[in-house]
Order: C-alpha cells, then structure tokens, then sequence
C-alpha cells in the first residue's frame, strides 16, 4: 500500500491497521531473534569445527533478516499517516 490509500483510509480503518502494524512489529522482532539465533549457532558450530563451507548455509537466515527489515520499512507509510491525523 502507499501513502495514498492510507490517507483515503477513515479514522476507524486507520486505528485497525495500527493493530496490525503492532502485532506485525512484535512477530517481526521474535523472528529475527530467532533467526539471529540461528545464524550465531551455526556459525559457531562451523568456527568450533573448523568447517569453511558450514559458514554457507548461514546466509539463509541473513537473507530472511534482510527481508524482514525490509518489509517493516514499508510500515512507516502508515505510520506517518497515522502522525499526520494524530491517531493513538
């Protein structure tokens, strides 16, 4: 969505989507905990191991983090929209 179709949004839709935002911002913080995790595990088992290659497969969750990152800076649309009405 851009800015657009959230300044078309009513106050009501607009306080919905901030639910969401706010679930959305907290599943995203744990997801890259964990994947955070992942990344760190693997990459010290791979050091421990002596294991070059071990290293490789640890850029999946990088990427997912990328991605995840990404994504939430989409939000701040909504969240400026949401500053220009002065909805909390």
């Amino acid at each position: 969505m851009n800015k657009n179709k959230f300044s078309e949004f009513t106050n009501q839709e607009l306080h919905i989507e901030k639910k969401k935002l706010k679930n959305k911002k907290i599943v995203n913080a744990l997801l890259i905990g964990f994947l955070a995790g992942i990344f760190f595990v693997g990459a010290a088992a791979a050091i421990y191991k002596k294991n070059v290659l071990g290293i490789i497969p640890m850029l999946i969750p990088i990427f997912l983090i990328y991605r995840l990152i990404n994504n939430s800076k989409q939000d701040k649309e909504l969240e400026q929209v949401l500053k220009e009405r002065e909805i909390k």
